[in-house]
């Protein structure tokens, strides 16, 4: 029996820094890359953080305070209306995780398949309600998470009857290997029966593809166009030419695994025919 194809996801998440340009040529990459989504943040920003943070000295591109920080790397409707337009012309999936009950509300105004819970929000019970009633497939990413912690996450979307996934994640950004901790994907499948994905924030290509070997039915990492551009998370995620040597890897290793059964196909029998010259057993 062959597995199914994994679903991956290229991360563009904030690192297009405002710019609806970059945010198209992310979406270009990934495309390239034959990624199946693209995946974007929303936040509103004077709910998901306080007064007093806003107002922190900041020093950015967009001005002198923390506010003008978040405020100019934050989309809107006219950004993520003519994100949806590019997307469908381009032909990948896009969605976003939301920080915020309104965010969420937010993106619903578009026909998204997927929802995404973001690893800092696995404890907000009123926004996993919110998700887990739109009935959409979701991928629950578990970073900085206890097992208690995702157990209540996921029994409110069994309550909902709402399809999901969670992804391992580990949220030091950005990781190295030893942060990742691959051997909790067979922990998660074990303990929750559940398909299990990875949501990638280390540096390099190589542990995604290791994945495929542990089953994982998602993958999803950062992508940007140059990993020294300002932003958090562009120092945790993959160029463009790195994303598509890594699909590729991904692939490759899909079908590597092949299947369970021990089996002598024709071309083994013809070797084995050139080869074998004793068979006493």
């Amino acid at each position: 029996m062959t597995r199914k194809k994994c679903i991956v996801i290229a991360d563009v998440g904030i690192n297009h820094n405002g710019d609806l340009d970059i945010a198209k040529q992310l979406i270009d990459g990934a495309v390239k890359a034959g990624c199946d989504a693209v995946k974007f943040q929303k936040r509103t920003i004077e709910k998901v953080y306080s007064q007093d943070d806003l107002n922190k000295e900041r020093q950015s591109p967009w001005g002198n305070t923390n506010r003008d920080q978040k405020n100019g790397i934050e989309f809107g409707k006219e950004e993520y209306d003519e994100i949806n337009a590019y997307c469908q012309e381009k032909g990948i999936d896009w969605f976003a995780s939301a920080w915020d009950i309104e965010s969420q509300d937010f993106l619903k105004e578009y026909d998204l398949k997927y929802n995404k819970v973001a690893s800092a929000m696995l404890t907000h019970r009123e926004l996993l309600e919110k998700i887990a009633s739109e009935k959409k497939h979701s991928f629950i990413s578990t970073g900085m998470s206890t097992i208690e912690e995702i157990t209540k996450a996921l029994d409110i979307f069994k309550k909902a009857k709402c399809s999901y996934e969670i992804m391992h994640c580990n949220s030091i950004y950005p990781g190295h290997p030893k942060d990742a901790n691959l051997n909790v994907i067979k922990t998660l499948q074990d303990t929750f029966k559940c398909d299990v994905g990875f949501s990638s924030h280390q540096v390099g290509i190589i542990l995604p593809p290791v994945t495929i070997a542990l089953g994982v039915t998602s993958i999803e990492a950062h992508i940007t166009l140059d990993r020294s551009m300002y932003g958090s998370d562009q120092a945790a995620s993959i160029e463009v030419p790195g994303f598509i040597k890594m699909l590729n890897y991904i692939r490759s290793a899909e079908v590597a695994m092949g299947i369970s059964d021990k089996v002598v196909d024709e071309q083994e029998e013809k070797m084995k025919l050139k080869l074998r010259q004793v068979n006493t057993l």
